[in-house]
């Protein structure tokens, strides 16, 4: 890969509003900036956005500048529009989306798109490429279907009528790419169907902006920046040409920095800075190139990504960004949108009920071996398809319990108490029908947390999600250890505010995430194969580890532990030596 950077492109992203103001003395001025602090790839310069449309001559001017200057420039198209004269007036639409039914609106994006691709051999659609009109017309053409029914349908025929055709009747070769957004759960409500538009579109990209979790309005885990790469890559196969974030309430460079180690982890093949003029003198941006250095030669000849195969189907919704939380703790998340049936472990959350076969899916999956664990948003809706079939015969009550005190079943002295309250679904299960792995409780009462049940030849488990499934970072060390020993394939994490990130080759980053109690943690890797220590592939520094044996689900666990101190905003490279 030509360029700054061995294993990633940096881009930056121009609207059109800037594109149109960037006269000779600050393009230069900008580019000079870009070019120090981030190394600057390439660029995808808008023409059209809002009310913004930016004349031939100016794009063609900041094209040729910065092709002058080695960077690789495509075009970019942001599918909002004010009222304008000939489309009806007074659509409520959210963000000025296109109206797709309005035929002015319709001739509108197909000229727009016809206009770019004469321009570029690459286009790119920012994430407003989505429907929310409820006008009169599309009251009318929805008849009878539910809205998510009618814009999947819409949709589809915007994509290849009025956007890739058209382009492709202007210019045969050029590449179209659309950027889904960060809302991957509710995709199918306003009309994106990347299932259908993987057979439409070129190429796609994601967006990775996490921004400050707990006060944006999306509240996305900041793992996310991460694993909804990954789900992209998995469900476009060597399509997905990048992930894209910003700076927007991160409020701190930290936070956005993450994001871009995040996007660089997943291995996508750009990472896109949105936008120029708020990069552009940016002190959040001053560290950038120097952090993606370290990325770069840290990653170079790394494995592919791995982790656990969590089952998404499209067009799906529940328990949302539940595997991105668990991932926040520490486990390595596979996210893919086909059912792993040849994986040795899965997670199935709430979403995967989508998929209208997973009951027997599941059924077959266990029966032939393998091992599923399912959460309590998952056991709610199908646990009577689930008694019925025999997975299990457990059943939630539909009470809540405020959890203070956990046990570690397979440890007789392992009793965590104490603890600030969360709030837990009940799950109730015939004794020694089924085997709770962690127990918790408040008084004199317990309630099984992580319940396994067996069939055939593999194993169910039933993991009980908070009320508030943040509060799984609440939860004590010992206690989410136990989910991961589960799920994890040989190596797992202990730690707090941290994940890990692991590849086939062997190869684990560990990162520690800029959270309140700033300071710096101990960290401790657990491994099943037998190793002689833990190894900084970068520094060369070497922990030693020790053997532990111990009891979990009635068998003898041996396991080889290395710990060492991580501080919040570091990121290292590790690996075990046999």
């Amino acid at each position: 890969m030509s360029g700054h950077f061995n294993n990633f492109k940096t881009v930056v992203y121009i609207p059109a509003g800037v594109a149109a103001a960037l006269n000779d003395e600050r393009l230069e001025r900008d580019y000079a900036f870009l070019e120090k602090y981030i190394g600057l790839d390439k660029v995808y310069l808008e023409i059209h956005r809002g009310d913004i449309d930016v004349d031939r001559e100016q794009i063609l001017k900041v094209k040729n500048y910065l092709e002058s200057k080695g960077v690789e420039v495509s075009g970019g198209i942001t599918t909002t529009i004010g009222d304008f004269e000939g489309a009806e007036p007074g659509k409520r639409r959210i963000f000025n989306t296109f109206c797709y039914t309005d035929p002015a609106m319709r001739a509108r994006i197909k000229e727009i798109s016809e206009y770019t691709a004469s321009l570029f051999d690459e286009v790119i659609l920012d994430d407003f490429y989505f429907t929310n009109c409820t006008c009169e017309r599309c009251i009318r053409e929805k008849g009878l279907w539910d809205w998510t029914t009618f814009r999947r349908k819409l949709m589809k025929d915007v994509s290849a009528n009025l956007i890739v055709g058209p382009a492709k009747a202007v210019n045969p070769g050029v590449k179209m790419v659309i950027k889904y957004p960060n809302w991957r759960e509710s995709y199918h409500f306003t009309g994106y169907v990347p299932e259908v538009q993987k057979d439409i579109f070129d190429a796609t990209y994601i967006g990775t902006e996490t921004r400050s979790p707990a006060y944006a309005d999306q509240h996305l885990p900041e793992y996310l920046s991460y694993s909804l790469a990954r789900y992209m890559q998995n469900a476009w196969p060597g399509r997905c040409g990048g992930g894209w974030f910003d700076p927007y309430q991160c409020w701190s460079s930290e936070r956005y920095l993450e994001q871009a180690y995040l996007t660089a982890f997943s291995q996508v093949k750009e990472l896109m800075h949105f936008q120029w003029s708020d990069v552009v003198g940016n002190p959040f941006a001053c560290a950038m190139g120097m952090q993606l250095s370290r990325i770069d030669e840290m990653m170079s000849g790394i494995g592919a990504a791995t982790g656990v195969k969590t089952y998404i189907p499209f067009a799906s919704s529940g328990e949302n960004h539940l595997e991105m939380r668990l991932g926040m703790i520490g486990l390595p998340v596979e996210p893919v949108a086909e059912f792993p049936s040849d994986a040795k472990k899965i997670l199935l959350t709430e979403s995967a009920l989508a998929d209208s076969g997973i009951i027997d899916k599941l059924v077959k999956y266990v029966g032939e071996g393998g091992d599923a664990m399912i959460t309590t948003g998952f056991f709610r809706e199908a646990g009577k398809k689930l008694r019925d079939y025999g997975l299990t015969q457990a059943y939630m009550t539909g009470r809540k319990m405020n959890v203070t005190r956990y046990h570690v079943t397979g440890d007789d002295a392992g009793y965590i108490e104490h603890r600030e309250p969360i709030l837990f679904p009940e799950i109730v299960h015939g004794n020694n029908d089924a085997w709770s792995l962690l127990n918790g409780g408040d008084g004199d009462l317990h309630s099984s947390l992580l319940l396994r049940n067996t069939y055939g030849k593999g194993r169910m488990y039933i993991l009980a999600v908070p009320e508030n499934d943040a509060d799984l970072y609440r939860m004590p060390k010992a206690a989410a250890d136990v989910i991961k020993r589960i799920l994890s394939d040989k190596t797992y994490v202990t730690g707090k505010d941290l994940s890990l990130f692991t590849y086939d080759d062997g190869s684990m980053i560990l990162y520690r995430y800029v959270k309140p109690d700033l300071h710096s943690a101990h960290v401790t890797l657990h491994t099943t194969e037998e190793v002689s220590a833990l190894t900084d592939t970068v520094t060369g520094r070497e922990y030693p580890v020790h053997q532990v044996t111990f009891a979990e689900d009635f068998e003898k666990r041996t396991e080889y532990v290395a710990d060492g101190v991580l501080e919040p905003g570091r990121f290292v490279m590790l690996r075990w030596k046999y």
